[in-house]
């Protein structure tokens, strides 16, 4: 009979020591280049895509806005460096999900422009509305994450967004 707790035990114990990053970006700070106007403004605060809800209507009041402007930028400060691993971004999903198209994400750890010139990770060609897409990486080391969608009179909307790391 002992010897099938060890076993028992010999099965479990790998499979609760593979390897699980947590989401960094839940005890990070948020800002963005402006707030949407009133009445919106209310919904559109930028640490509302680090809330942990990946609710995709922004009317429900967890989803990031900013007003139309040219380069809006979306940031979390992760407090300290961290090597990540992947970074999920969940799209509106009630309406303008083509906003997120040709967005940028940069990760580093100089706030020279805001953030908006550390090294380029990744661009988001499209996310389906109210879905989510995740960029894996590698030798990536950052304190910053960056979100900017480049062009004239733009408006950037993140429902969530998550960094994995350690």
């Amino acid at each position: 009979m002992d010897h099938r707790v060890f076993i028992l035990l010999g099965l479990i114990i790998p499979a609760a020591s593979s390897t699980q990053y947590n989401n960094l970006a839940l005890l990070g700070k948020a800002t963005q280049s402006s707030l949407v106007g009133y009445p919106y403004s209310a919904f559109g605060h930028a640490y509302n895509a680090i809330d942990g809800n990946p609710n995709s209507n922004y009317h429900d009041g967890s989803c990031s806005h900013t007003s139309t402007q040219n380069n809006p930028w979306w940031r979390v400060d992760l407090l300290y460096k961290y090597k990540i691993t992947s970074i999920t971004i969940t799209n509106r999903g009630d309406c303008c999900a083509n906003r997120i198209n040709g967005a940028e994400i940069r990760v580093g750890n100089s706030l020279y422009n805001n953030g908006n010139s550390n090294t380029r990770v990744a661009v988001v060609s499209s996310i389906l509305p109210g879905k989510s897409v995740t960029f894996k990486l590698s030798n990536i080391s950052g304190r910053y994450i960056n979100v900017i969608l480049p062009g004239y009179n733009r408006i950037l909307t993140l429902c969530e967004v998550e960094v994995y790391g350690y």
